[in-house]
């Protein structure tokens, strides 16, 4: 869901004239956090679940389904359910990127007592059955990575028309009226991702070869009045989708946990960062993309590539003349270091950091892996700013912190407490595809809950070289990953300095080494 500012939405030209004052008072705001907040410890275990949903208009008779464009509507009536019973709600409502989509999570936090685990799937069923009430005669909820027609012919209820010549996203297939229309933030994000790319993003996903596929494919986008920068990055073999859109219209599953302190909130963002991959594979759910079969099972390149605003030059297209970053990755893909003091020997890939924020933090005294994480963070310009948040107290306020930390979608993100919260340090796991089912999902949810504290209990060490992590990443996407590919893994979590050897899925979950690892530890 990310930041959800209230006011005037400014356009690129004008965001890009406070892109430094953005990233210098976020950088103030996250020192004095971090400086108000280091030494908080003893915060008990809480965590919850975020599940995305998306409406269904079902036409039975003529056996066509669509994606309901009632999402605002249903989100409406839901929070004013919520607001009716603030003390007694078991389930909060958000808005999303899409309109029709709905976000649902659970009205409380979880804690860690085991009889949580237990209401787990009840809450999710509930949250459900909530949504159901809200909806008409034909539409039905699912819980759904990809729709698999997103952006063909008429595939929302009631039918709207892409507008490639005009609108936040010009696309050929998604239409403007497909993107949550009652807070600015997912339009003026699609329009300045577009705006300060220099071009629409273009989306390119191997097609999968069936028997009477036409080899080589290159799908003629004519016919949808496709421009010569369309027509161009339309990539051969390829499923092309061109709008934010094709990405954040996809749905996922998410957890939050509160660490007892700081410390463990960096152990557990390195410590899970190996298991992305894994529960990715673990969780693919997204093999078709608009109405065509892909060789991959995974929304998450497509996101990658929806939200990619860097520029040609950025992007290594071009030499660096405009901008000041060659930037390796989009905005929204795996973690590129590690923040923890354990951590640091296995960062072994190049980190493009922001110099000016990385000095002011390690002059503030700020850990040295944190200064560079959040400095690679920093080197993002913010795609969405209102006019009215612009001059803020830094000591009171963090929303230029969480204008560039929210639109760093990454793997793992590391949370600092709120201002004036409750609140603790806090770590979102954030590979996982959402399932068809409640079971599934909470299923899910609860292990990878368990894995945290099995991690924390036995000081288990899943650390690797993070570019064997990237590896994985593009290994867990592929067809059949789950079954067929190899990760690169730790060969013994308990030891000190294990090393890392290639392992399926299964080997990694019940044991190669020795068998029937985890369960032996959950046991």
């Amino acid at each position: 869901m990310g930041l959800l500012s209230i006011g005037s939405p400014l356009s690129w030209e004008e965001t890009k004239k406070f892109a430094s004052h953005v990233q210098h008072h976020g950088i103030k705001q996250f020192i004095n956090i971090y400086h108000r907040l280091n030494d908080r410890k003893c915060d008990v275990l809480k965590w919850g679940d975020e599940i995305e949903y998306m409406i269904l208009s079902l036409n039975k008779d003529a056996k066509i389904a669509r994606l309901s464009l009632r999402g605002c509507d249903i989100l409406e009536e839901l929070q004013s359910k919520e607001s009716q019973n603030e003390n007694g709600i078991q389930s909060t409502w958000h808005p999303e990127y899409a309109s029709y989509m709905v976000e649902g999570t659970p009205g409380r936090p979880y804690g860690g007592l085991l009889s949580h685990f237990n209401v787990v799937e009840a809450n999710m069923i509930k949250r459900r059955e909530e949504v159901r009430k809200c909806l008409t005669d034909g539409e039905t909820l699912a819980t759904l990575t990809s729709f698999p027609r997103l952006g063909c012919p008429e595939f929302t209820e009631p039918v709207s028309k892409p507008t490639p010549d005009r609108g936040e996203s010009r696309s050929l297939f998604f239409p403007d009226d497909a993107i949550y229309s009652r807070h600015p933030r997912f339009r003026t994000l699609t329009r300045n991702i577009r705006e300060r790319r220099k071009e629409k993003v273009a989306i390119n996903i191997p097609l999968f070869r069936d028997v009477k596929t036409p080899w080589p494919y290159l799908e003629d986008l004519t016919k949808f009045g496709a421009d010569e920068q369309a027509a161009g990055s339309n990539k051969p073999n390829s499923i092309y989708m061109d709008a934010m859109g094709f990405g954040m219209g996809c749905c996922c599953l998410q957890m939050t946990f509160q660490a007892c302190n700081i410390a463990e909130a960096r152990t557990l963002y390195d410590q899970l960062a190996p298991l992305c991959p894994i529960m990715l594979a673990l969780t693919a759910a997204s093999p078709v993309h608009r109405g065509l079969l892909a060789d991959t099972d995974c929304r998450w390149n497509v996101i990658a590539q929806s939200v990619d605003c860097r520029t040609r030059e950025e992007r290594g297209l071009e030499p660096l003349k405009e901008d000041k970053y060659l930037i390796p990755k989009s905005r929204y893909d795996s973690i590129s270091s590690y923040i923890s003091e354990e951590g640091t020997r296995y960062n072994d890939i190049p980190l493009v950091i922001n110099e000016e924020a990385y000095k002011t933090l390690l002059e503030a005294n700020v850990s040295e892996p944190i200064a560079r994480h959040v400095a690679h963070l920093f080197i993002r310009d913010p795609v969405s700013l209102f006019s009215e948040k612009i001059n803020l107290d830094d000591e009171e306020n963090t929303d230029h912190f969480e204008n560039i930390q929210s639109t760093n979608w990454q793997t793992m993100r590391f949370k600092p407490p709120p201002p004036h919260s409750s609140v603790g340090w806090r770590v979102e796991f954030r590979p996982c595809e959402v399932q068809f089912t409640d079971f599934e999902n909470a299923a899910i949810v609860c292990f990878v809950v368990l894995l945290t504290r099995v991690m924390l209990s036995f000081n288990l060490n899943f650390l690797m070289p993070i570019s064997k992590v990237d590896d994985n990443m593009q290994r867990a996407q592929k067809r059949d990953a789950v079954k067929n590919e190899k990760f690169f893994f730790r060969k013994d979590p308990l030891t000190a300095n294990s090393s890392c050897e290639e392992m399926t899925v299964n080997e990694i979950v019940n044991g190669k080494v020795r068998k029937d690892f985890f369960r032996v530890l959950f046991h």
